[in-house]
């Protein structure tokens, strides 16, 4: 069974940094492209940042350029986003799922989404 699972996310103030993860079982996992997303309540949920299959091409979102980083270690199954600089307005459900490699416009493959993992900044 497939299963992508999100983890570290928390709770911040503004200015500070957070690590979030997403470790892949159940398939293949070095030969896909794969992105983040979020989602607050009652909007739709955007693409954040997309990675290639071996890390070597990367997309982000205008809001997050600069303050993001998005990696991965193929050999751990593991998408990494590494988040700084936090603002309030980054308050959102953060999630994992594959992509299409063109990564822009980040484009979702297929349903298959983890639970997220709830990242909070504060002012």
């Amino acid at each position: 069974q497939v299963q992508l699972v999100e983890s570290g996310g928390g709770s911040v103030q503004a200015g500070g940094s957070l690590r979030l993860s997403c470790t892949v079982s159940g398939l293949a996992y070095s030969g896909r492209c794969m992105g983040w997303f979020r989602q607050t309540p009652g909007k739709e949920r955007e693409g954040v940042a997309g990675i290639s299959q071996y890390g070597g091409i990367t997309y982000y979102a205008d809001s997050v350029k600069g303050r993001f980083t998005i990696s991965r270690d193929n050999a751990k199954k593991t998408m990494y986003l590494q988040m700084a600089s936090l603002k309030p307005e980054d308050t959102a459900m953060y999630y994992c799922t594959f992509i299409g490699c063109a990564l822009n416009p980040m484009q979702p493959l297929g349903a298959l989404w983890g639970r997220g993992t709830q990242v909070t900044v504060s002012s």
